[in-house]
């Protein structure tokens, strides 16, 4: 006797897995792109509901119907993961010759949403200004980690609002902690030795943004012995330094405002000009 109900358990308790899987990935920080039909008409492979995930090498769990149709959703998926965007993708099914996915005769909508990690500020030197850094990124939504090469400006108690603290060399990060596109470096450090020992590891990274705070003439004569290190000129030009929109702020807590408004303005493509309408 066949039991009623079956197959819509089935289906309810692989999409449950799929949200699980989600959830898991979301935790330990890792992307993943979720494609899903979100309309469906006449014959086709797959109806209303139907998800996959796509992660970033290709690897794919569930499927949304198989063949070309999910083969192009895969290619849209790996291309979402990379510029962030959402994606709503239409095909037929009536003729392969024009194009179409295939010959059953429907259309489908898929829906492709990247789920990115949150973007991770990683601010070197938990002094005044870094430990400011921090507080703000946090109340931001940022995922926040705060390094010192002293171990007691990298705790929790002399930087509360970051989600990781890492005491180690700065030279030494990129093996301690994730760093990718998604990744916001800010150098808050005591003075330019550190910036010279830790920033050739650093450029070694895809890091969005990297940025060294403090005076022009500073960053200029840090450049002068980052050449002597044998550090390229295209990477040095991945640095911004001095960081920050100016404010003329003095405090650390306008300092931390100042900077966290340029790394807003880069994420969302923003002009950093006054909003103020012209009378």
């Amino acid at each position: 006797m066949r039991l009623r109900g079956f197959a819509p358990l089935r289906y309810l308790l692989k999409q449950m897995t799929l949200l699980q899987t989600i959830a898991e990935l979301e935790r330990k920080g890792e992307p993943v792109a979720l494609a899903t039909v979100v309309r469906a008409q006449g014959s086709v492979p797959r109806h209303d509901g139907s998800k996959m995930l796509i992660y970033p090498d290709g690897r794919i769990d569930g499927t949304i119907g198989g063949g070309d149709m999910e083969s192009r959703v895969i290619k849209e998926a790996l291309a979402a993961l990379k510029d962030g965007e959402t994606r709503v993708l239409s095909y037929a099914f009536r003729d392969v010759q024009k194009g179409d996915v295939g010959v059953c005769g429907g259309e489908v909508e898929v829906f492709v949403e990247p789920l990115l990690p949150k973007p991770q500020v990683i601010i070197a030197g938990g002094g005044h200004v870094g430990k400011a850094v921090a507080h703000l990124a946090h109340w931001l939504g940022f995922q926040v980690v705060v390094t010192d090469d002293r171990p007691e400006f990298a705790t929790p108690e002399a930087v509360p609002s970051a989600d990781e603290h890492i005491a180690c060399p700065l030279s030494e990060l990129p093996s301690r902690t994730r760093i990718d596109p998604n990744s916001y470096i800010l150098l808050t450090t005591r003075g330019m030795p550190v910036d010279i020992e830790g920033l050739p590891s650093l450029l070694e990274t895809s890091a969005a943004f990297i940025g060294v705070i403090g005076s022009r003439r500073r960053w200029e004569i840090c450049v002068e012995k980052l050449r002597a290190k044998g550090v390229s000129d295209s990477d040095i030009e991945r640095v911004t330094s001095p960081i920050g929109i100016e404010l003329n702020a003095e405090s650390p807590e306008e300092i931390a405002v100042s900077i966290m408004a340029e790394i807003i303005m880069l994420r969302r493509k923003g002009t950093g000009e006054r909003m103020q309408h012209e009378p």
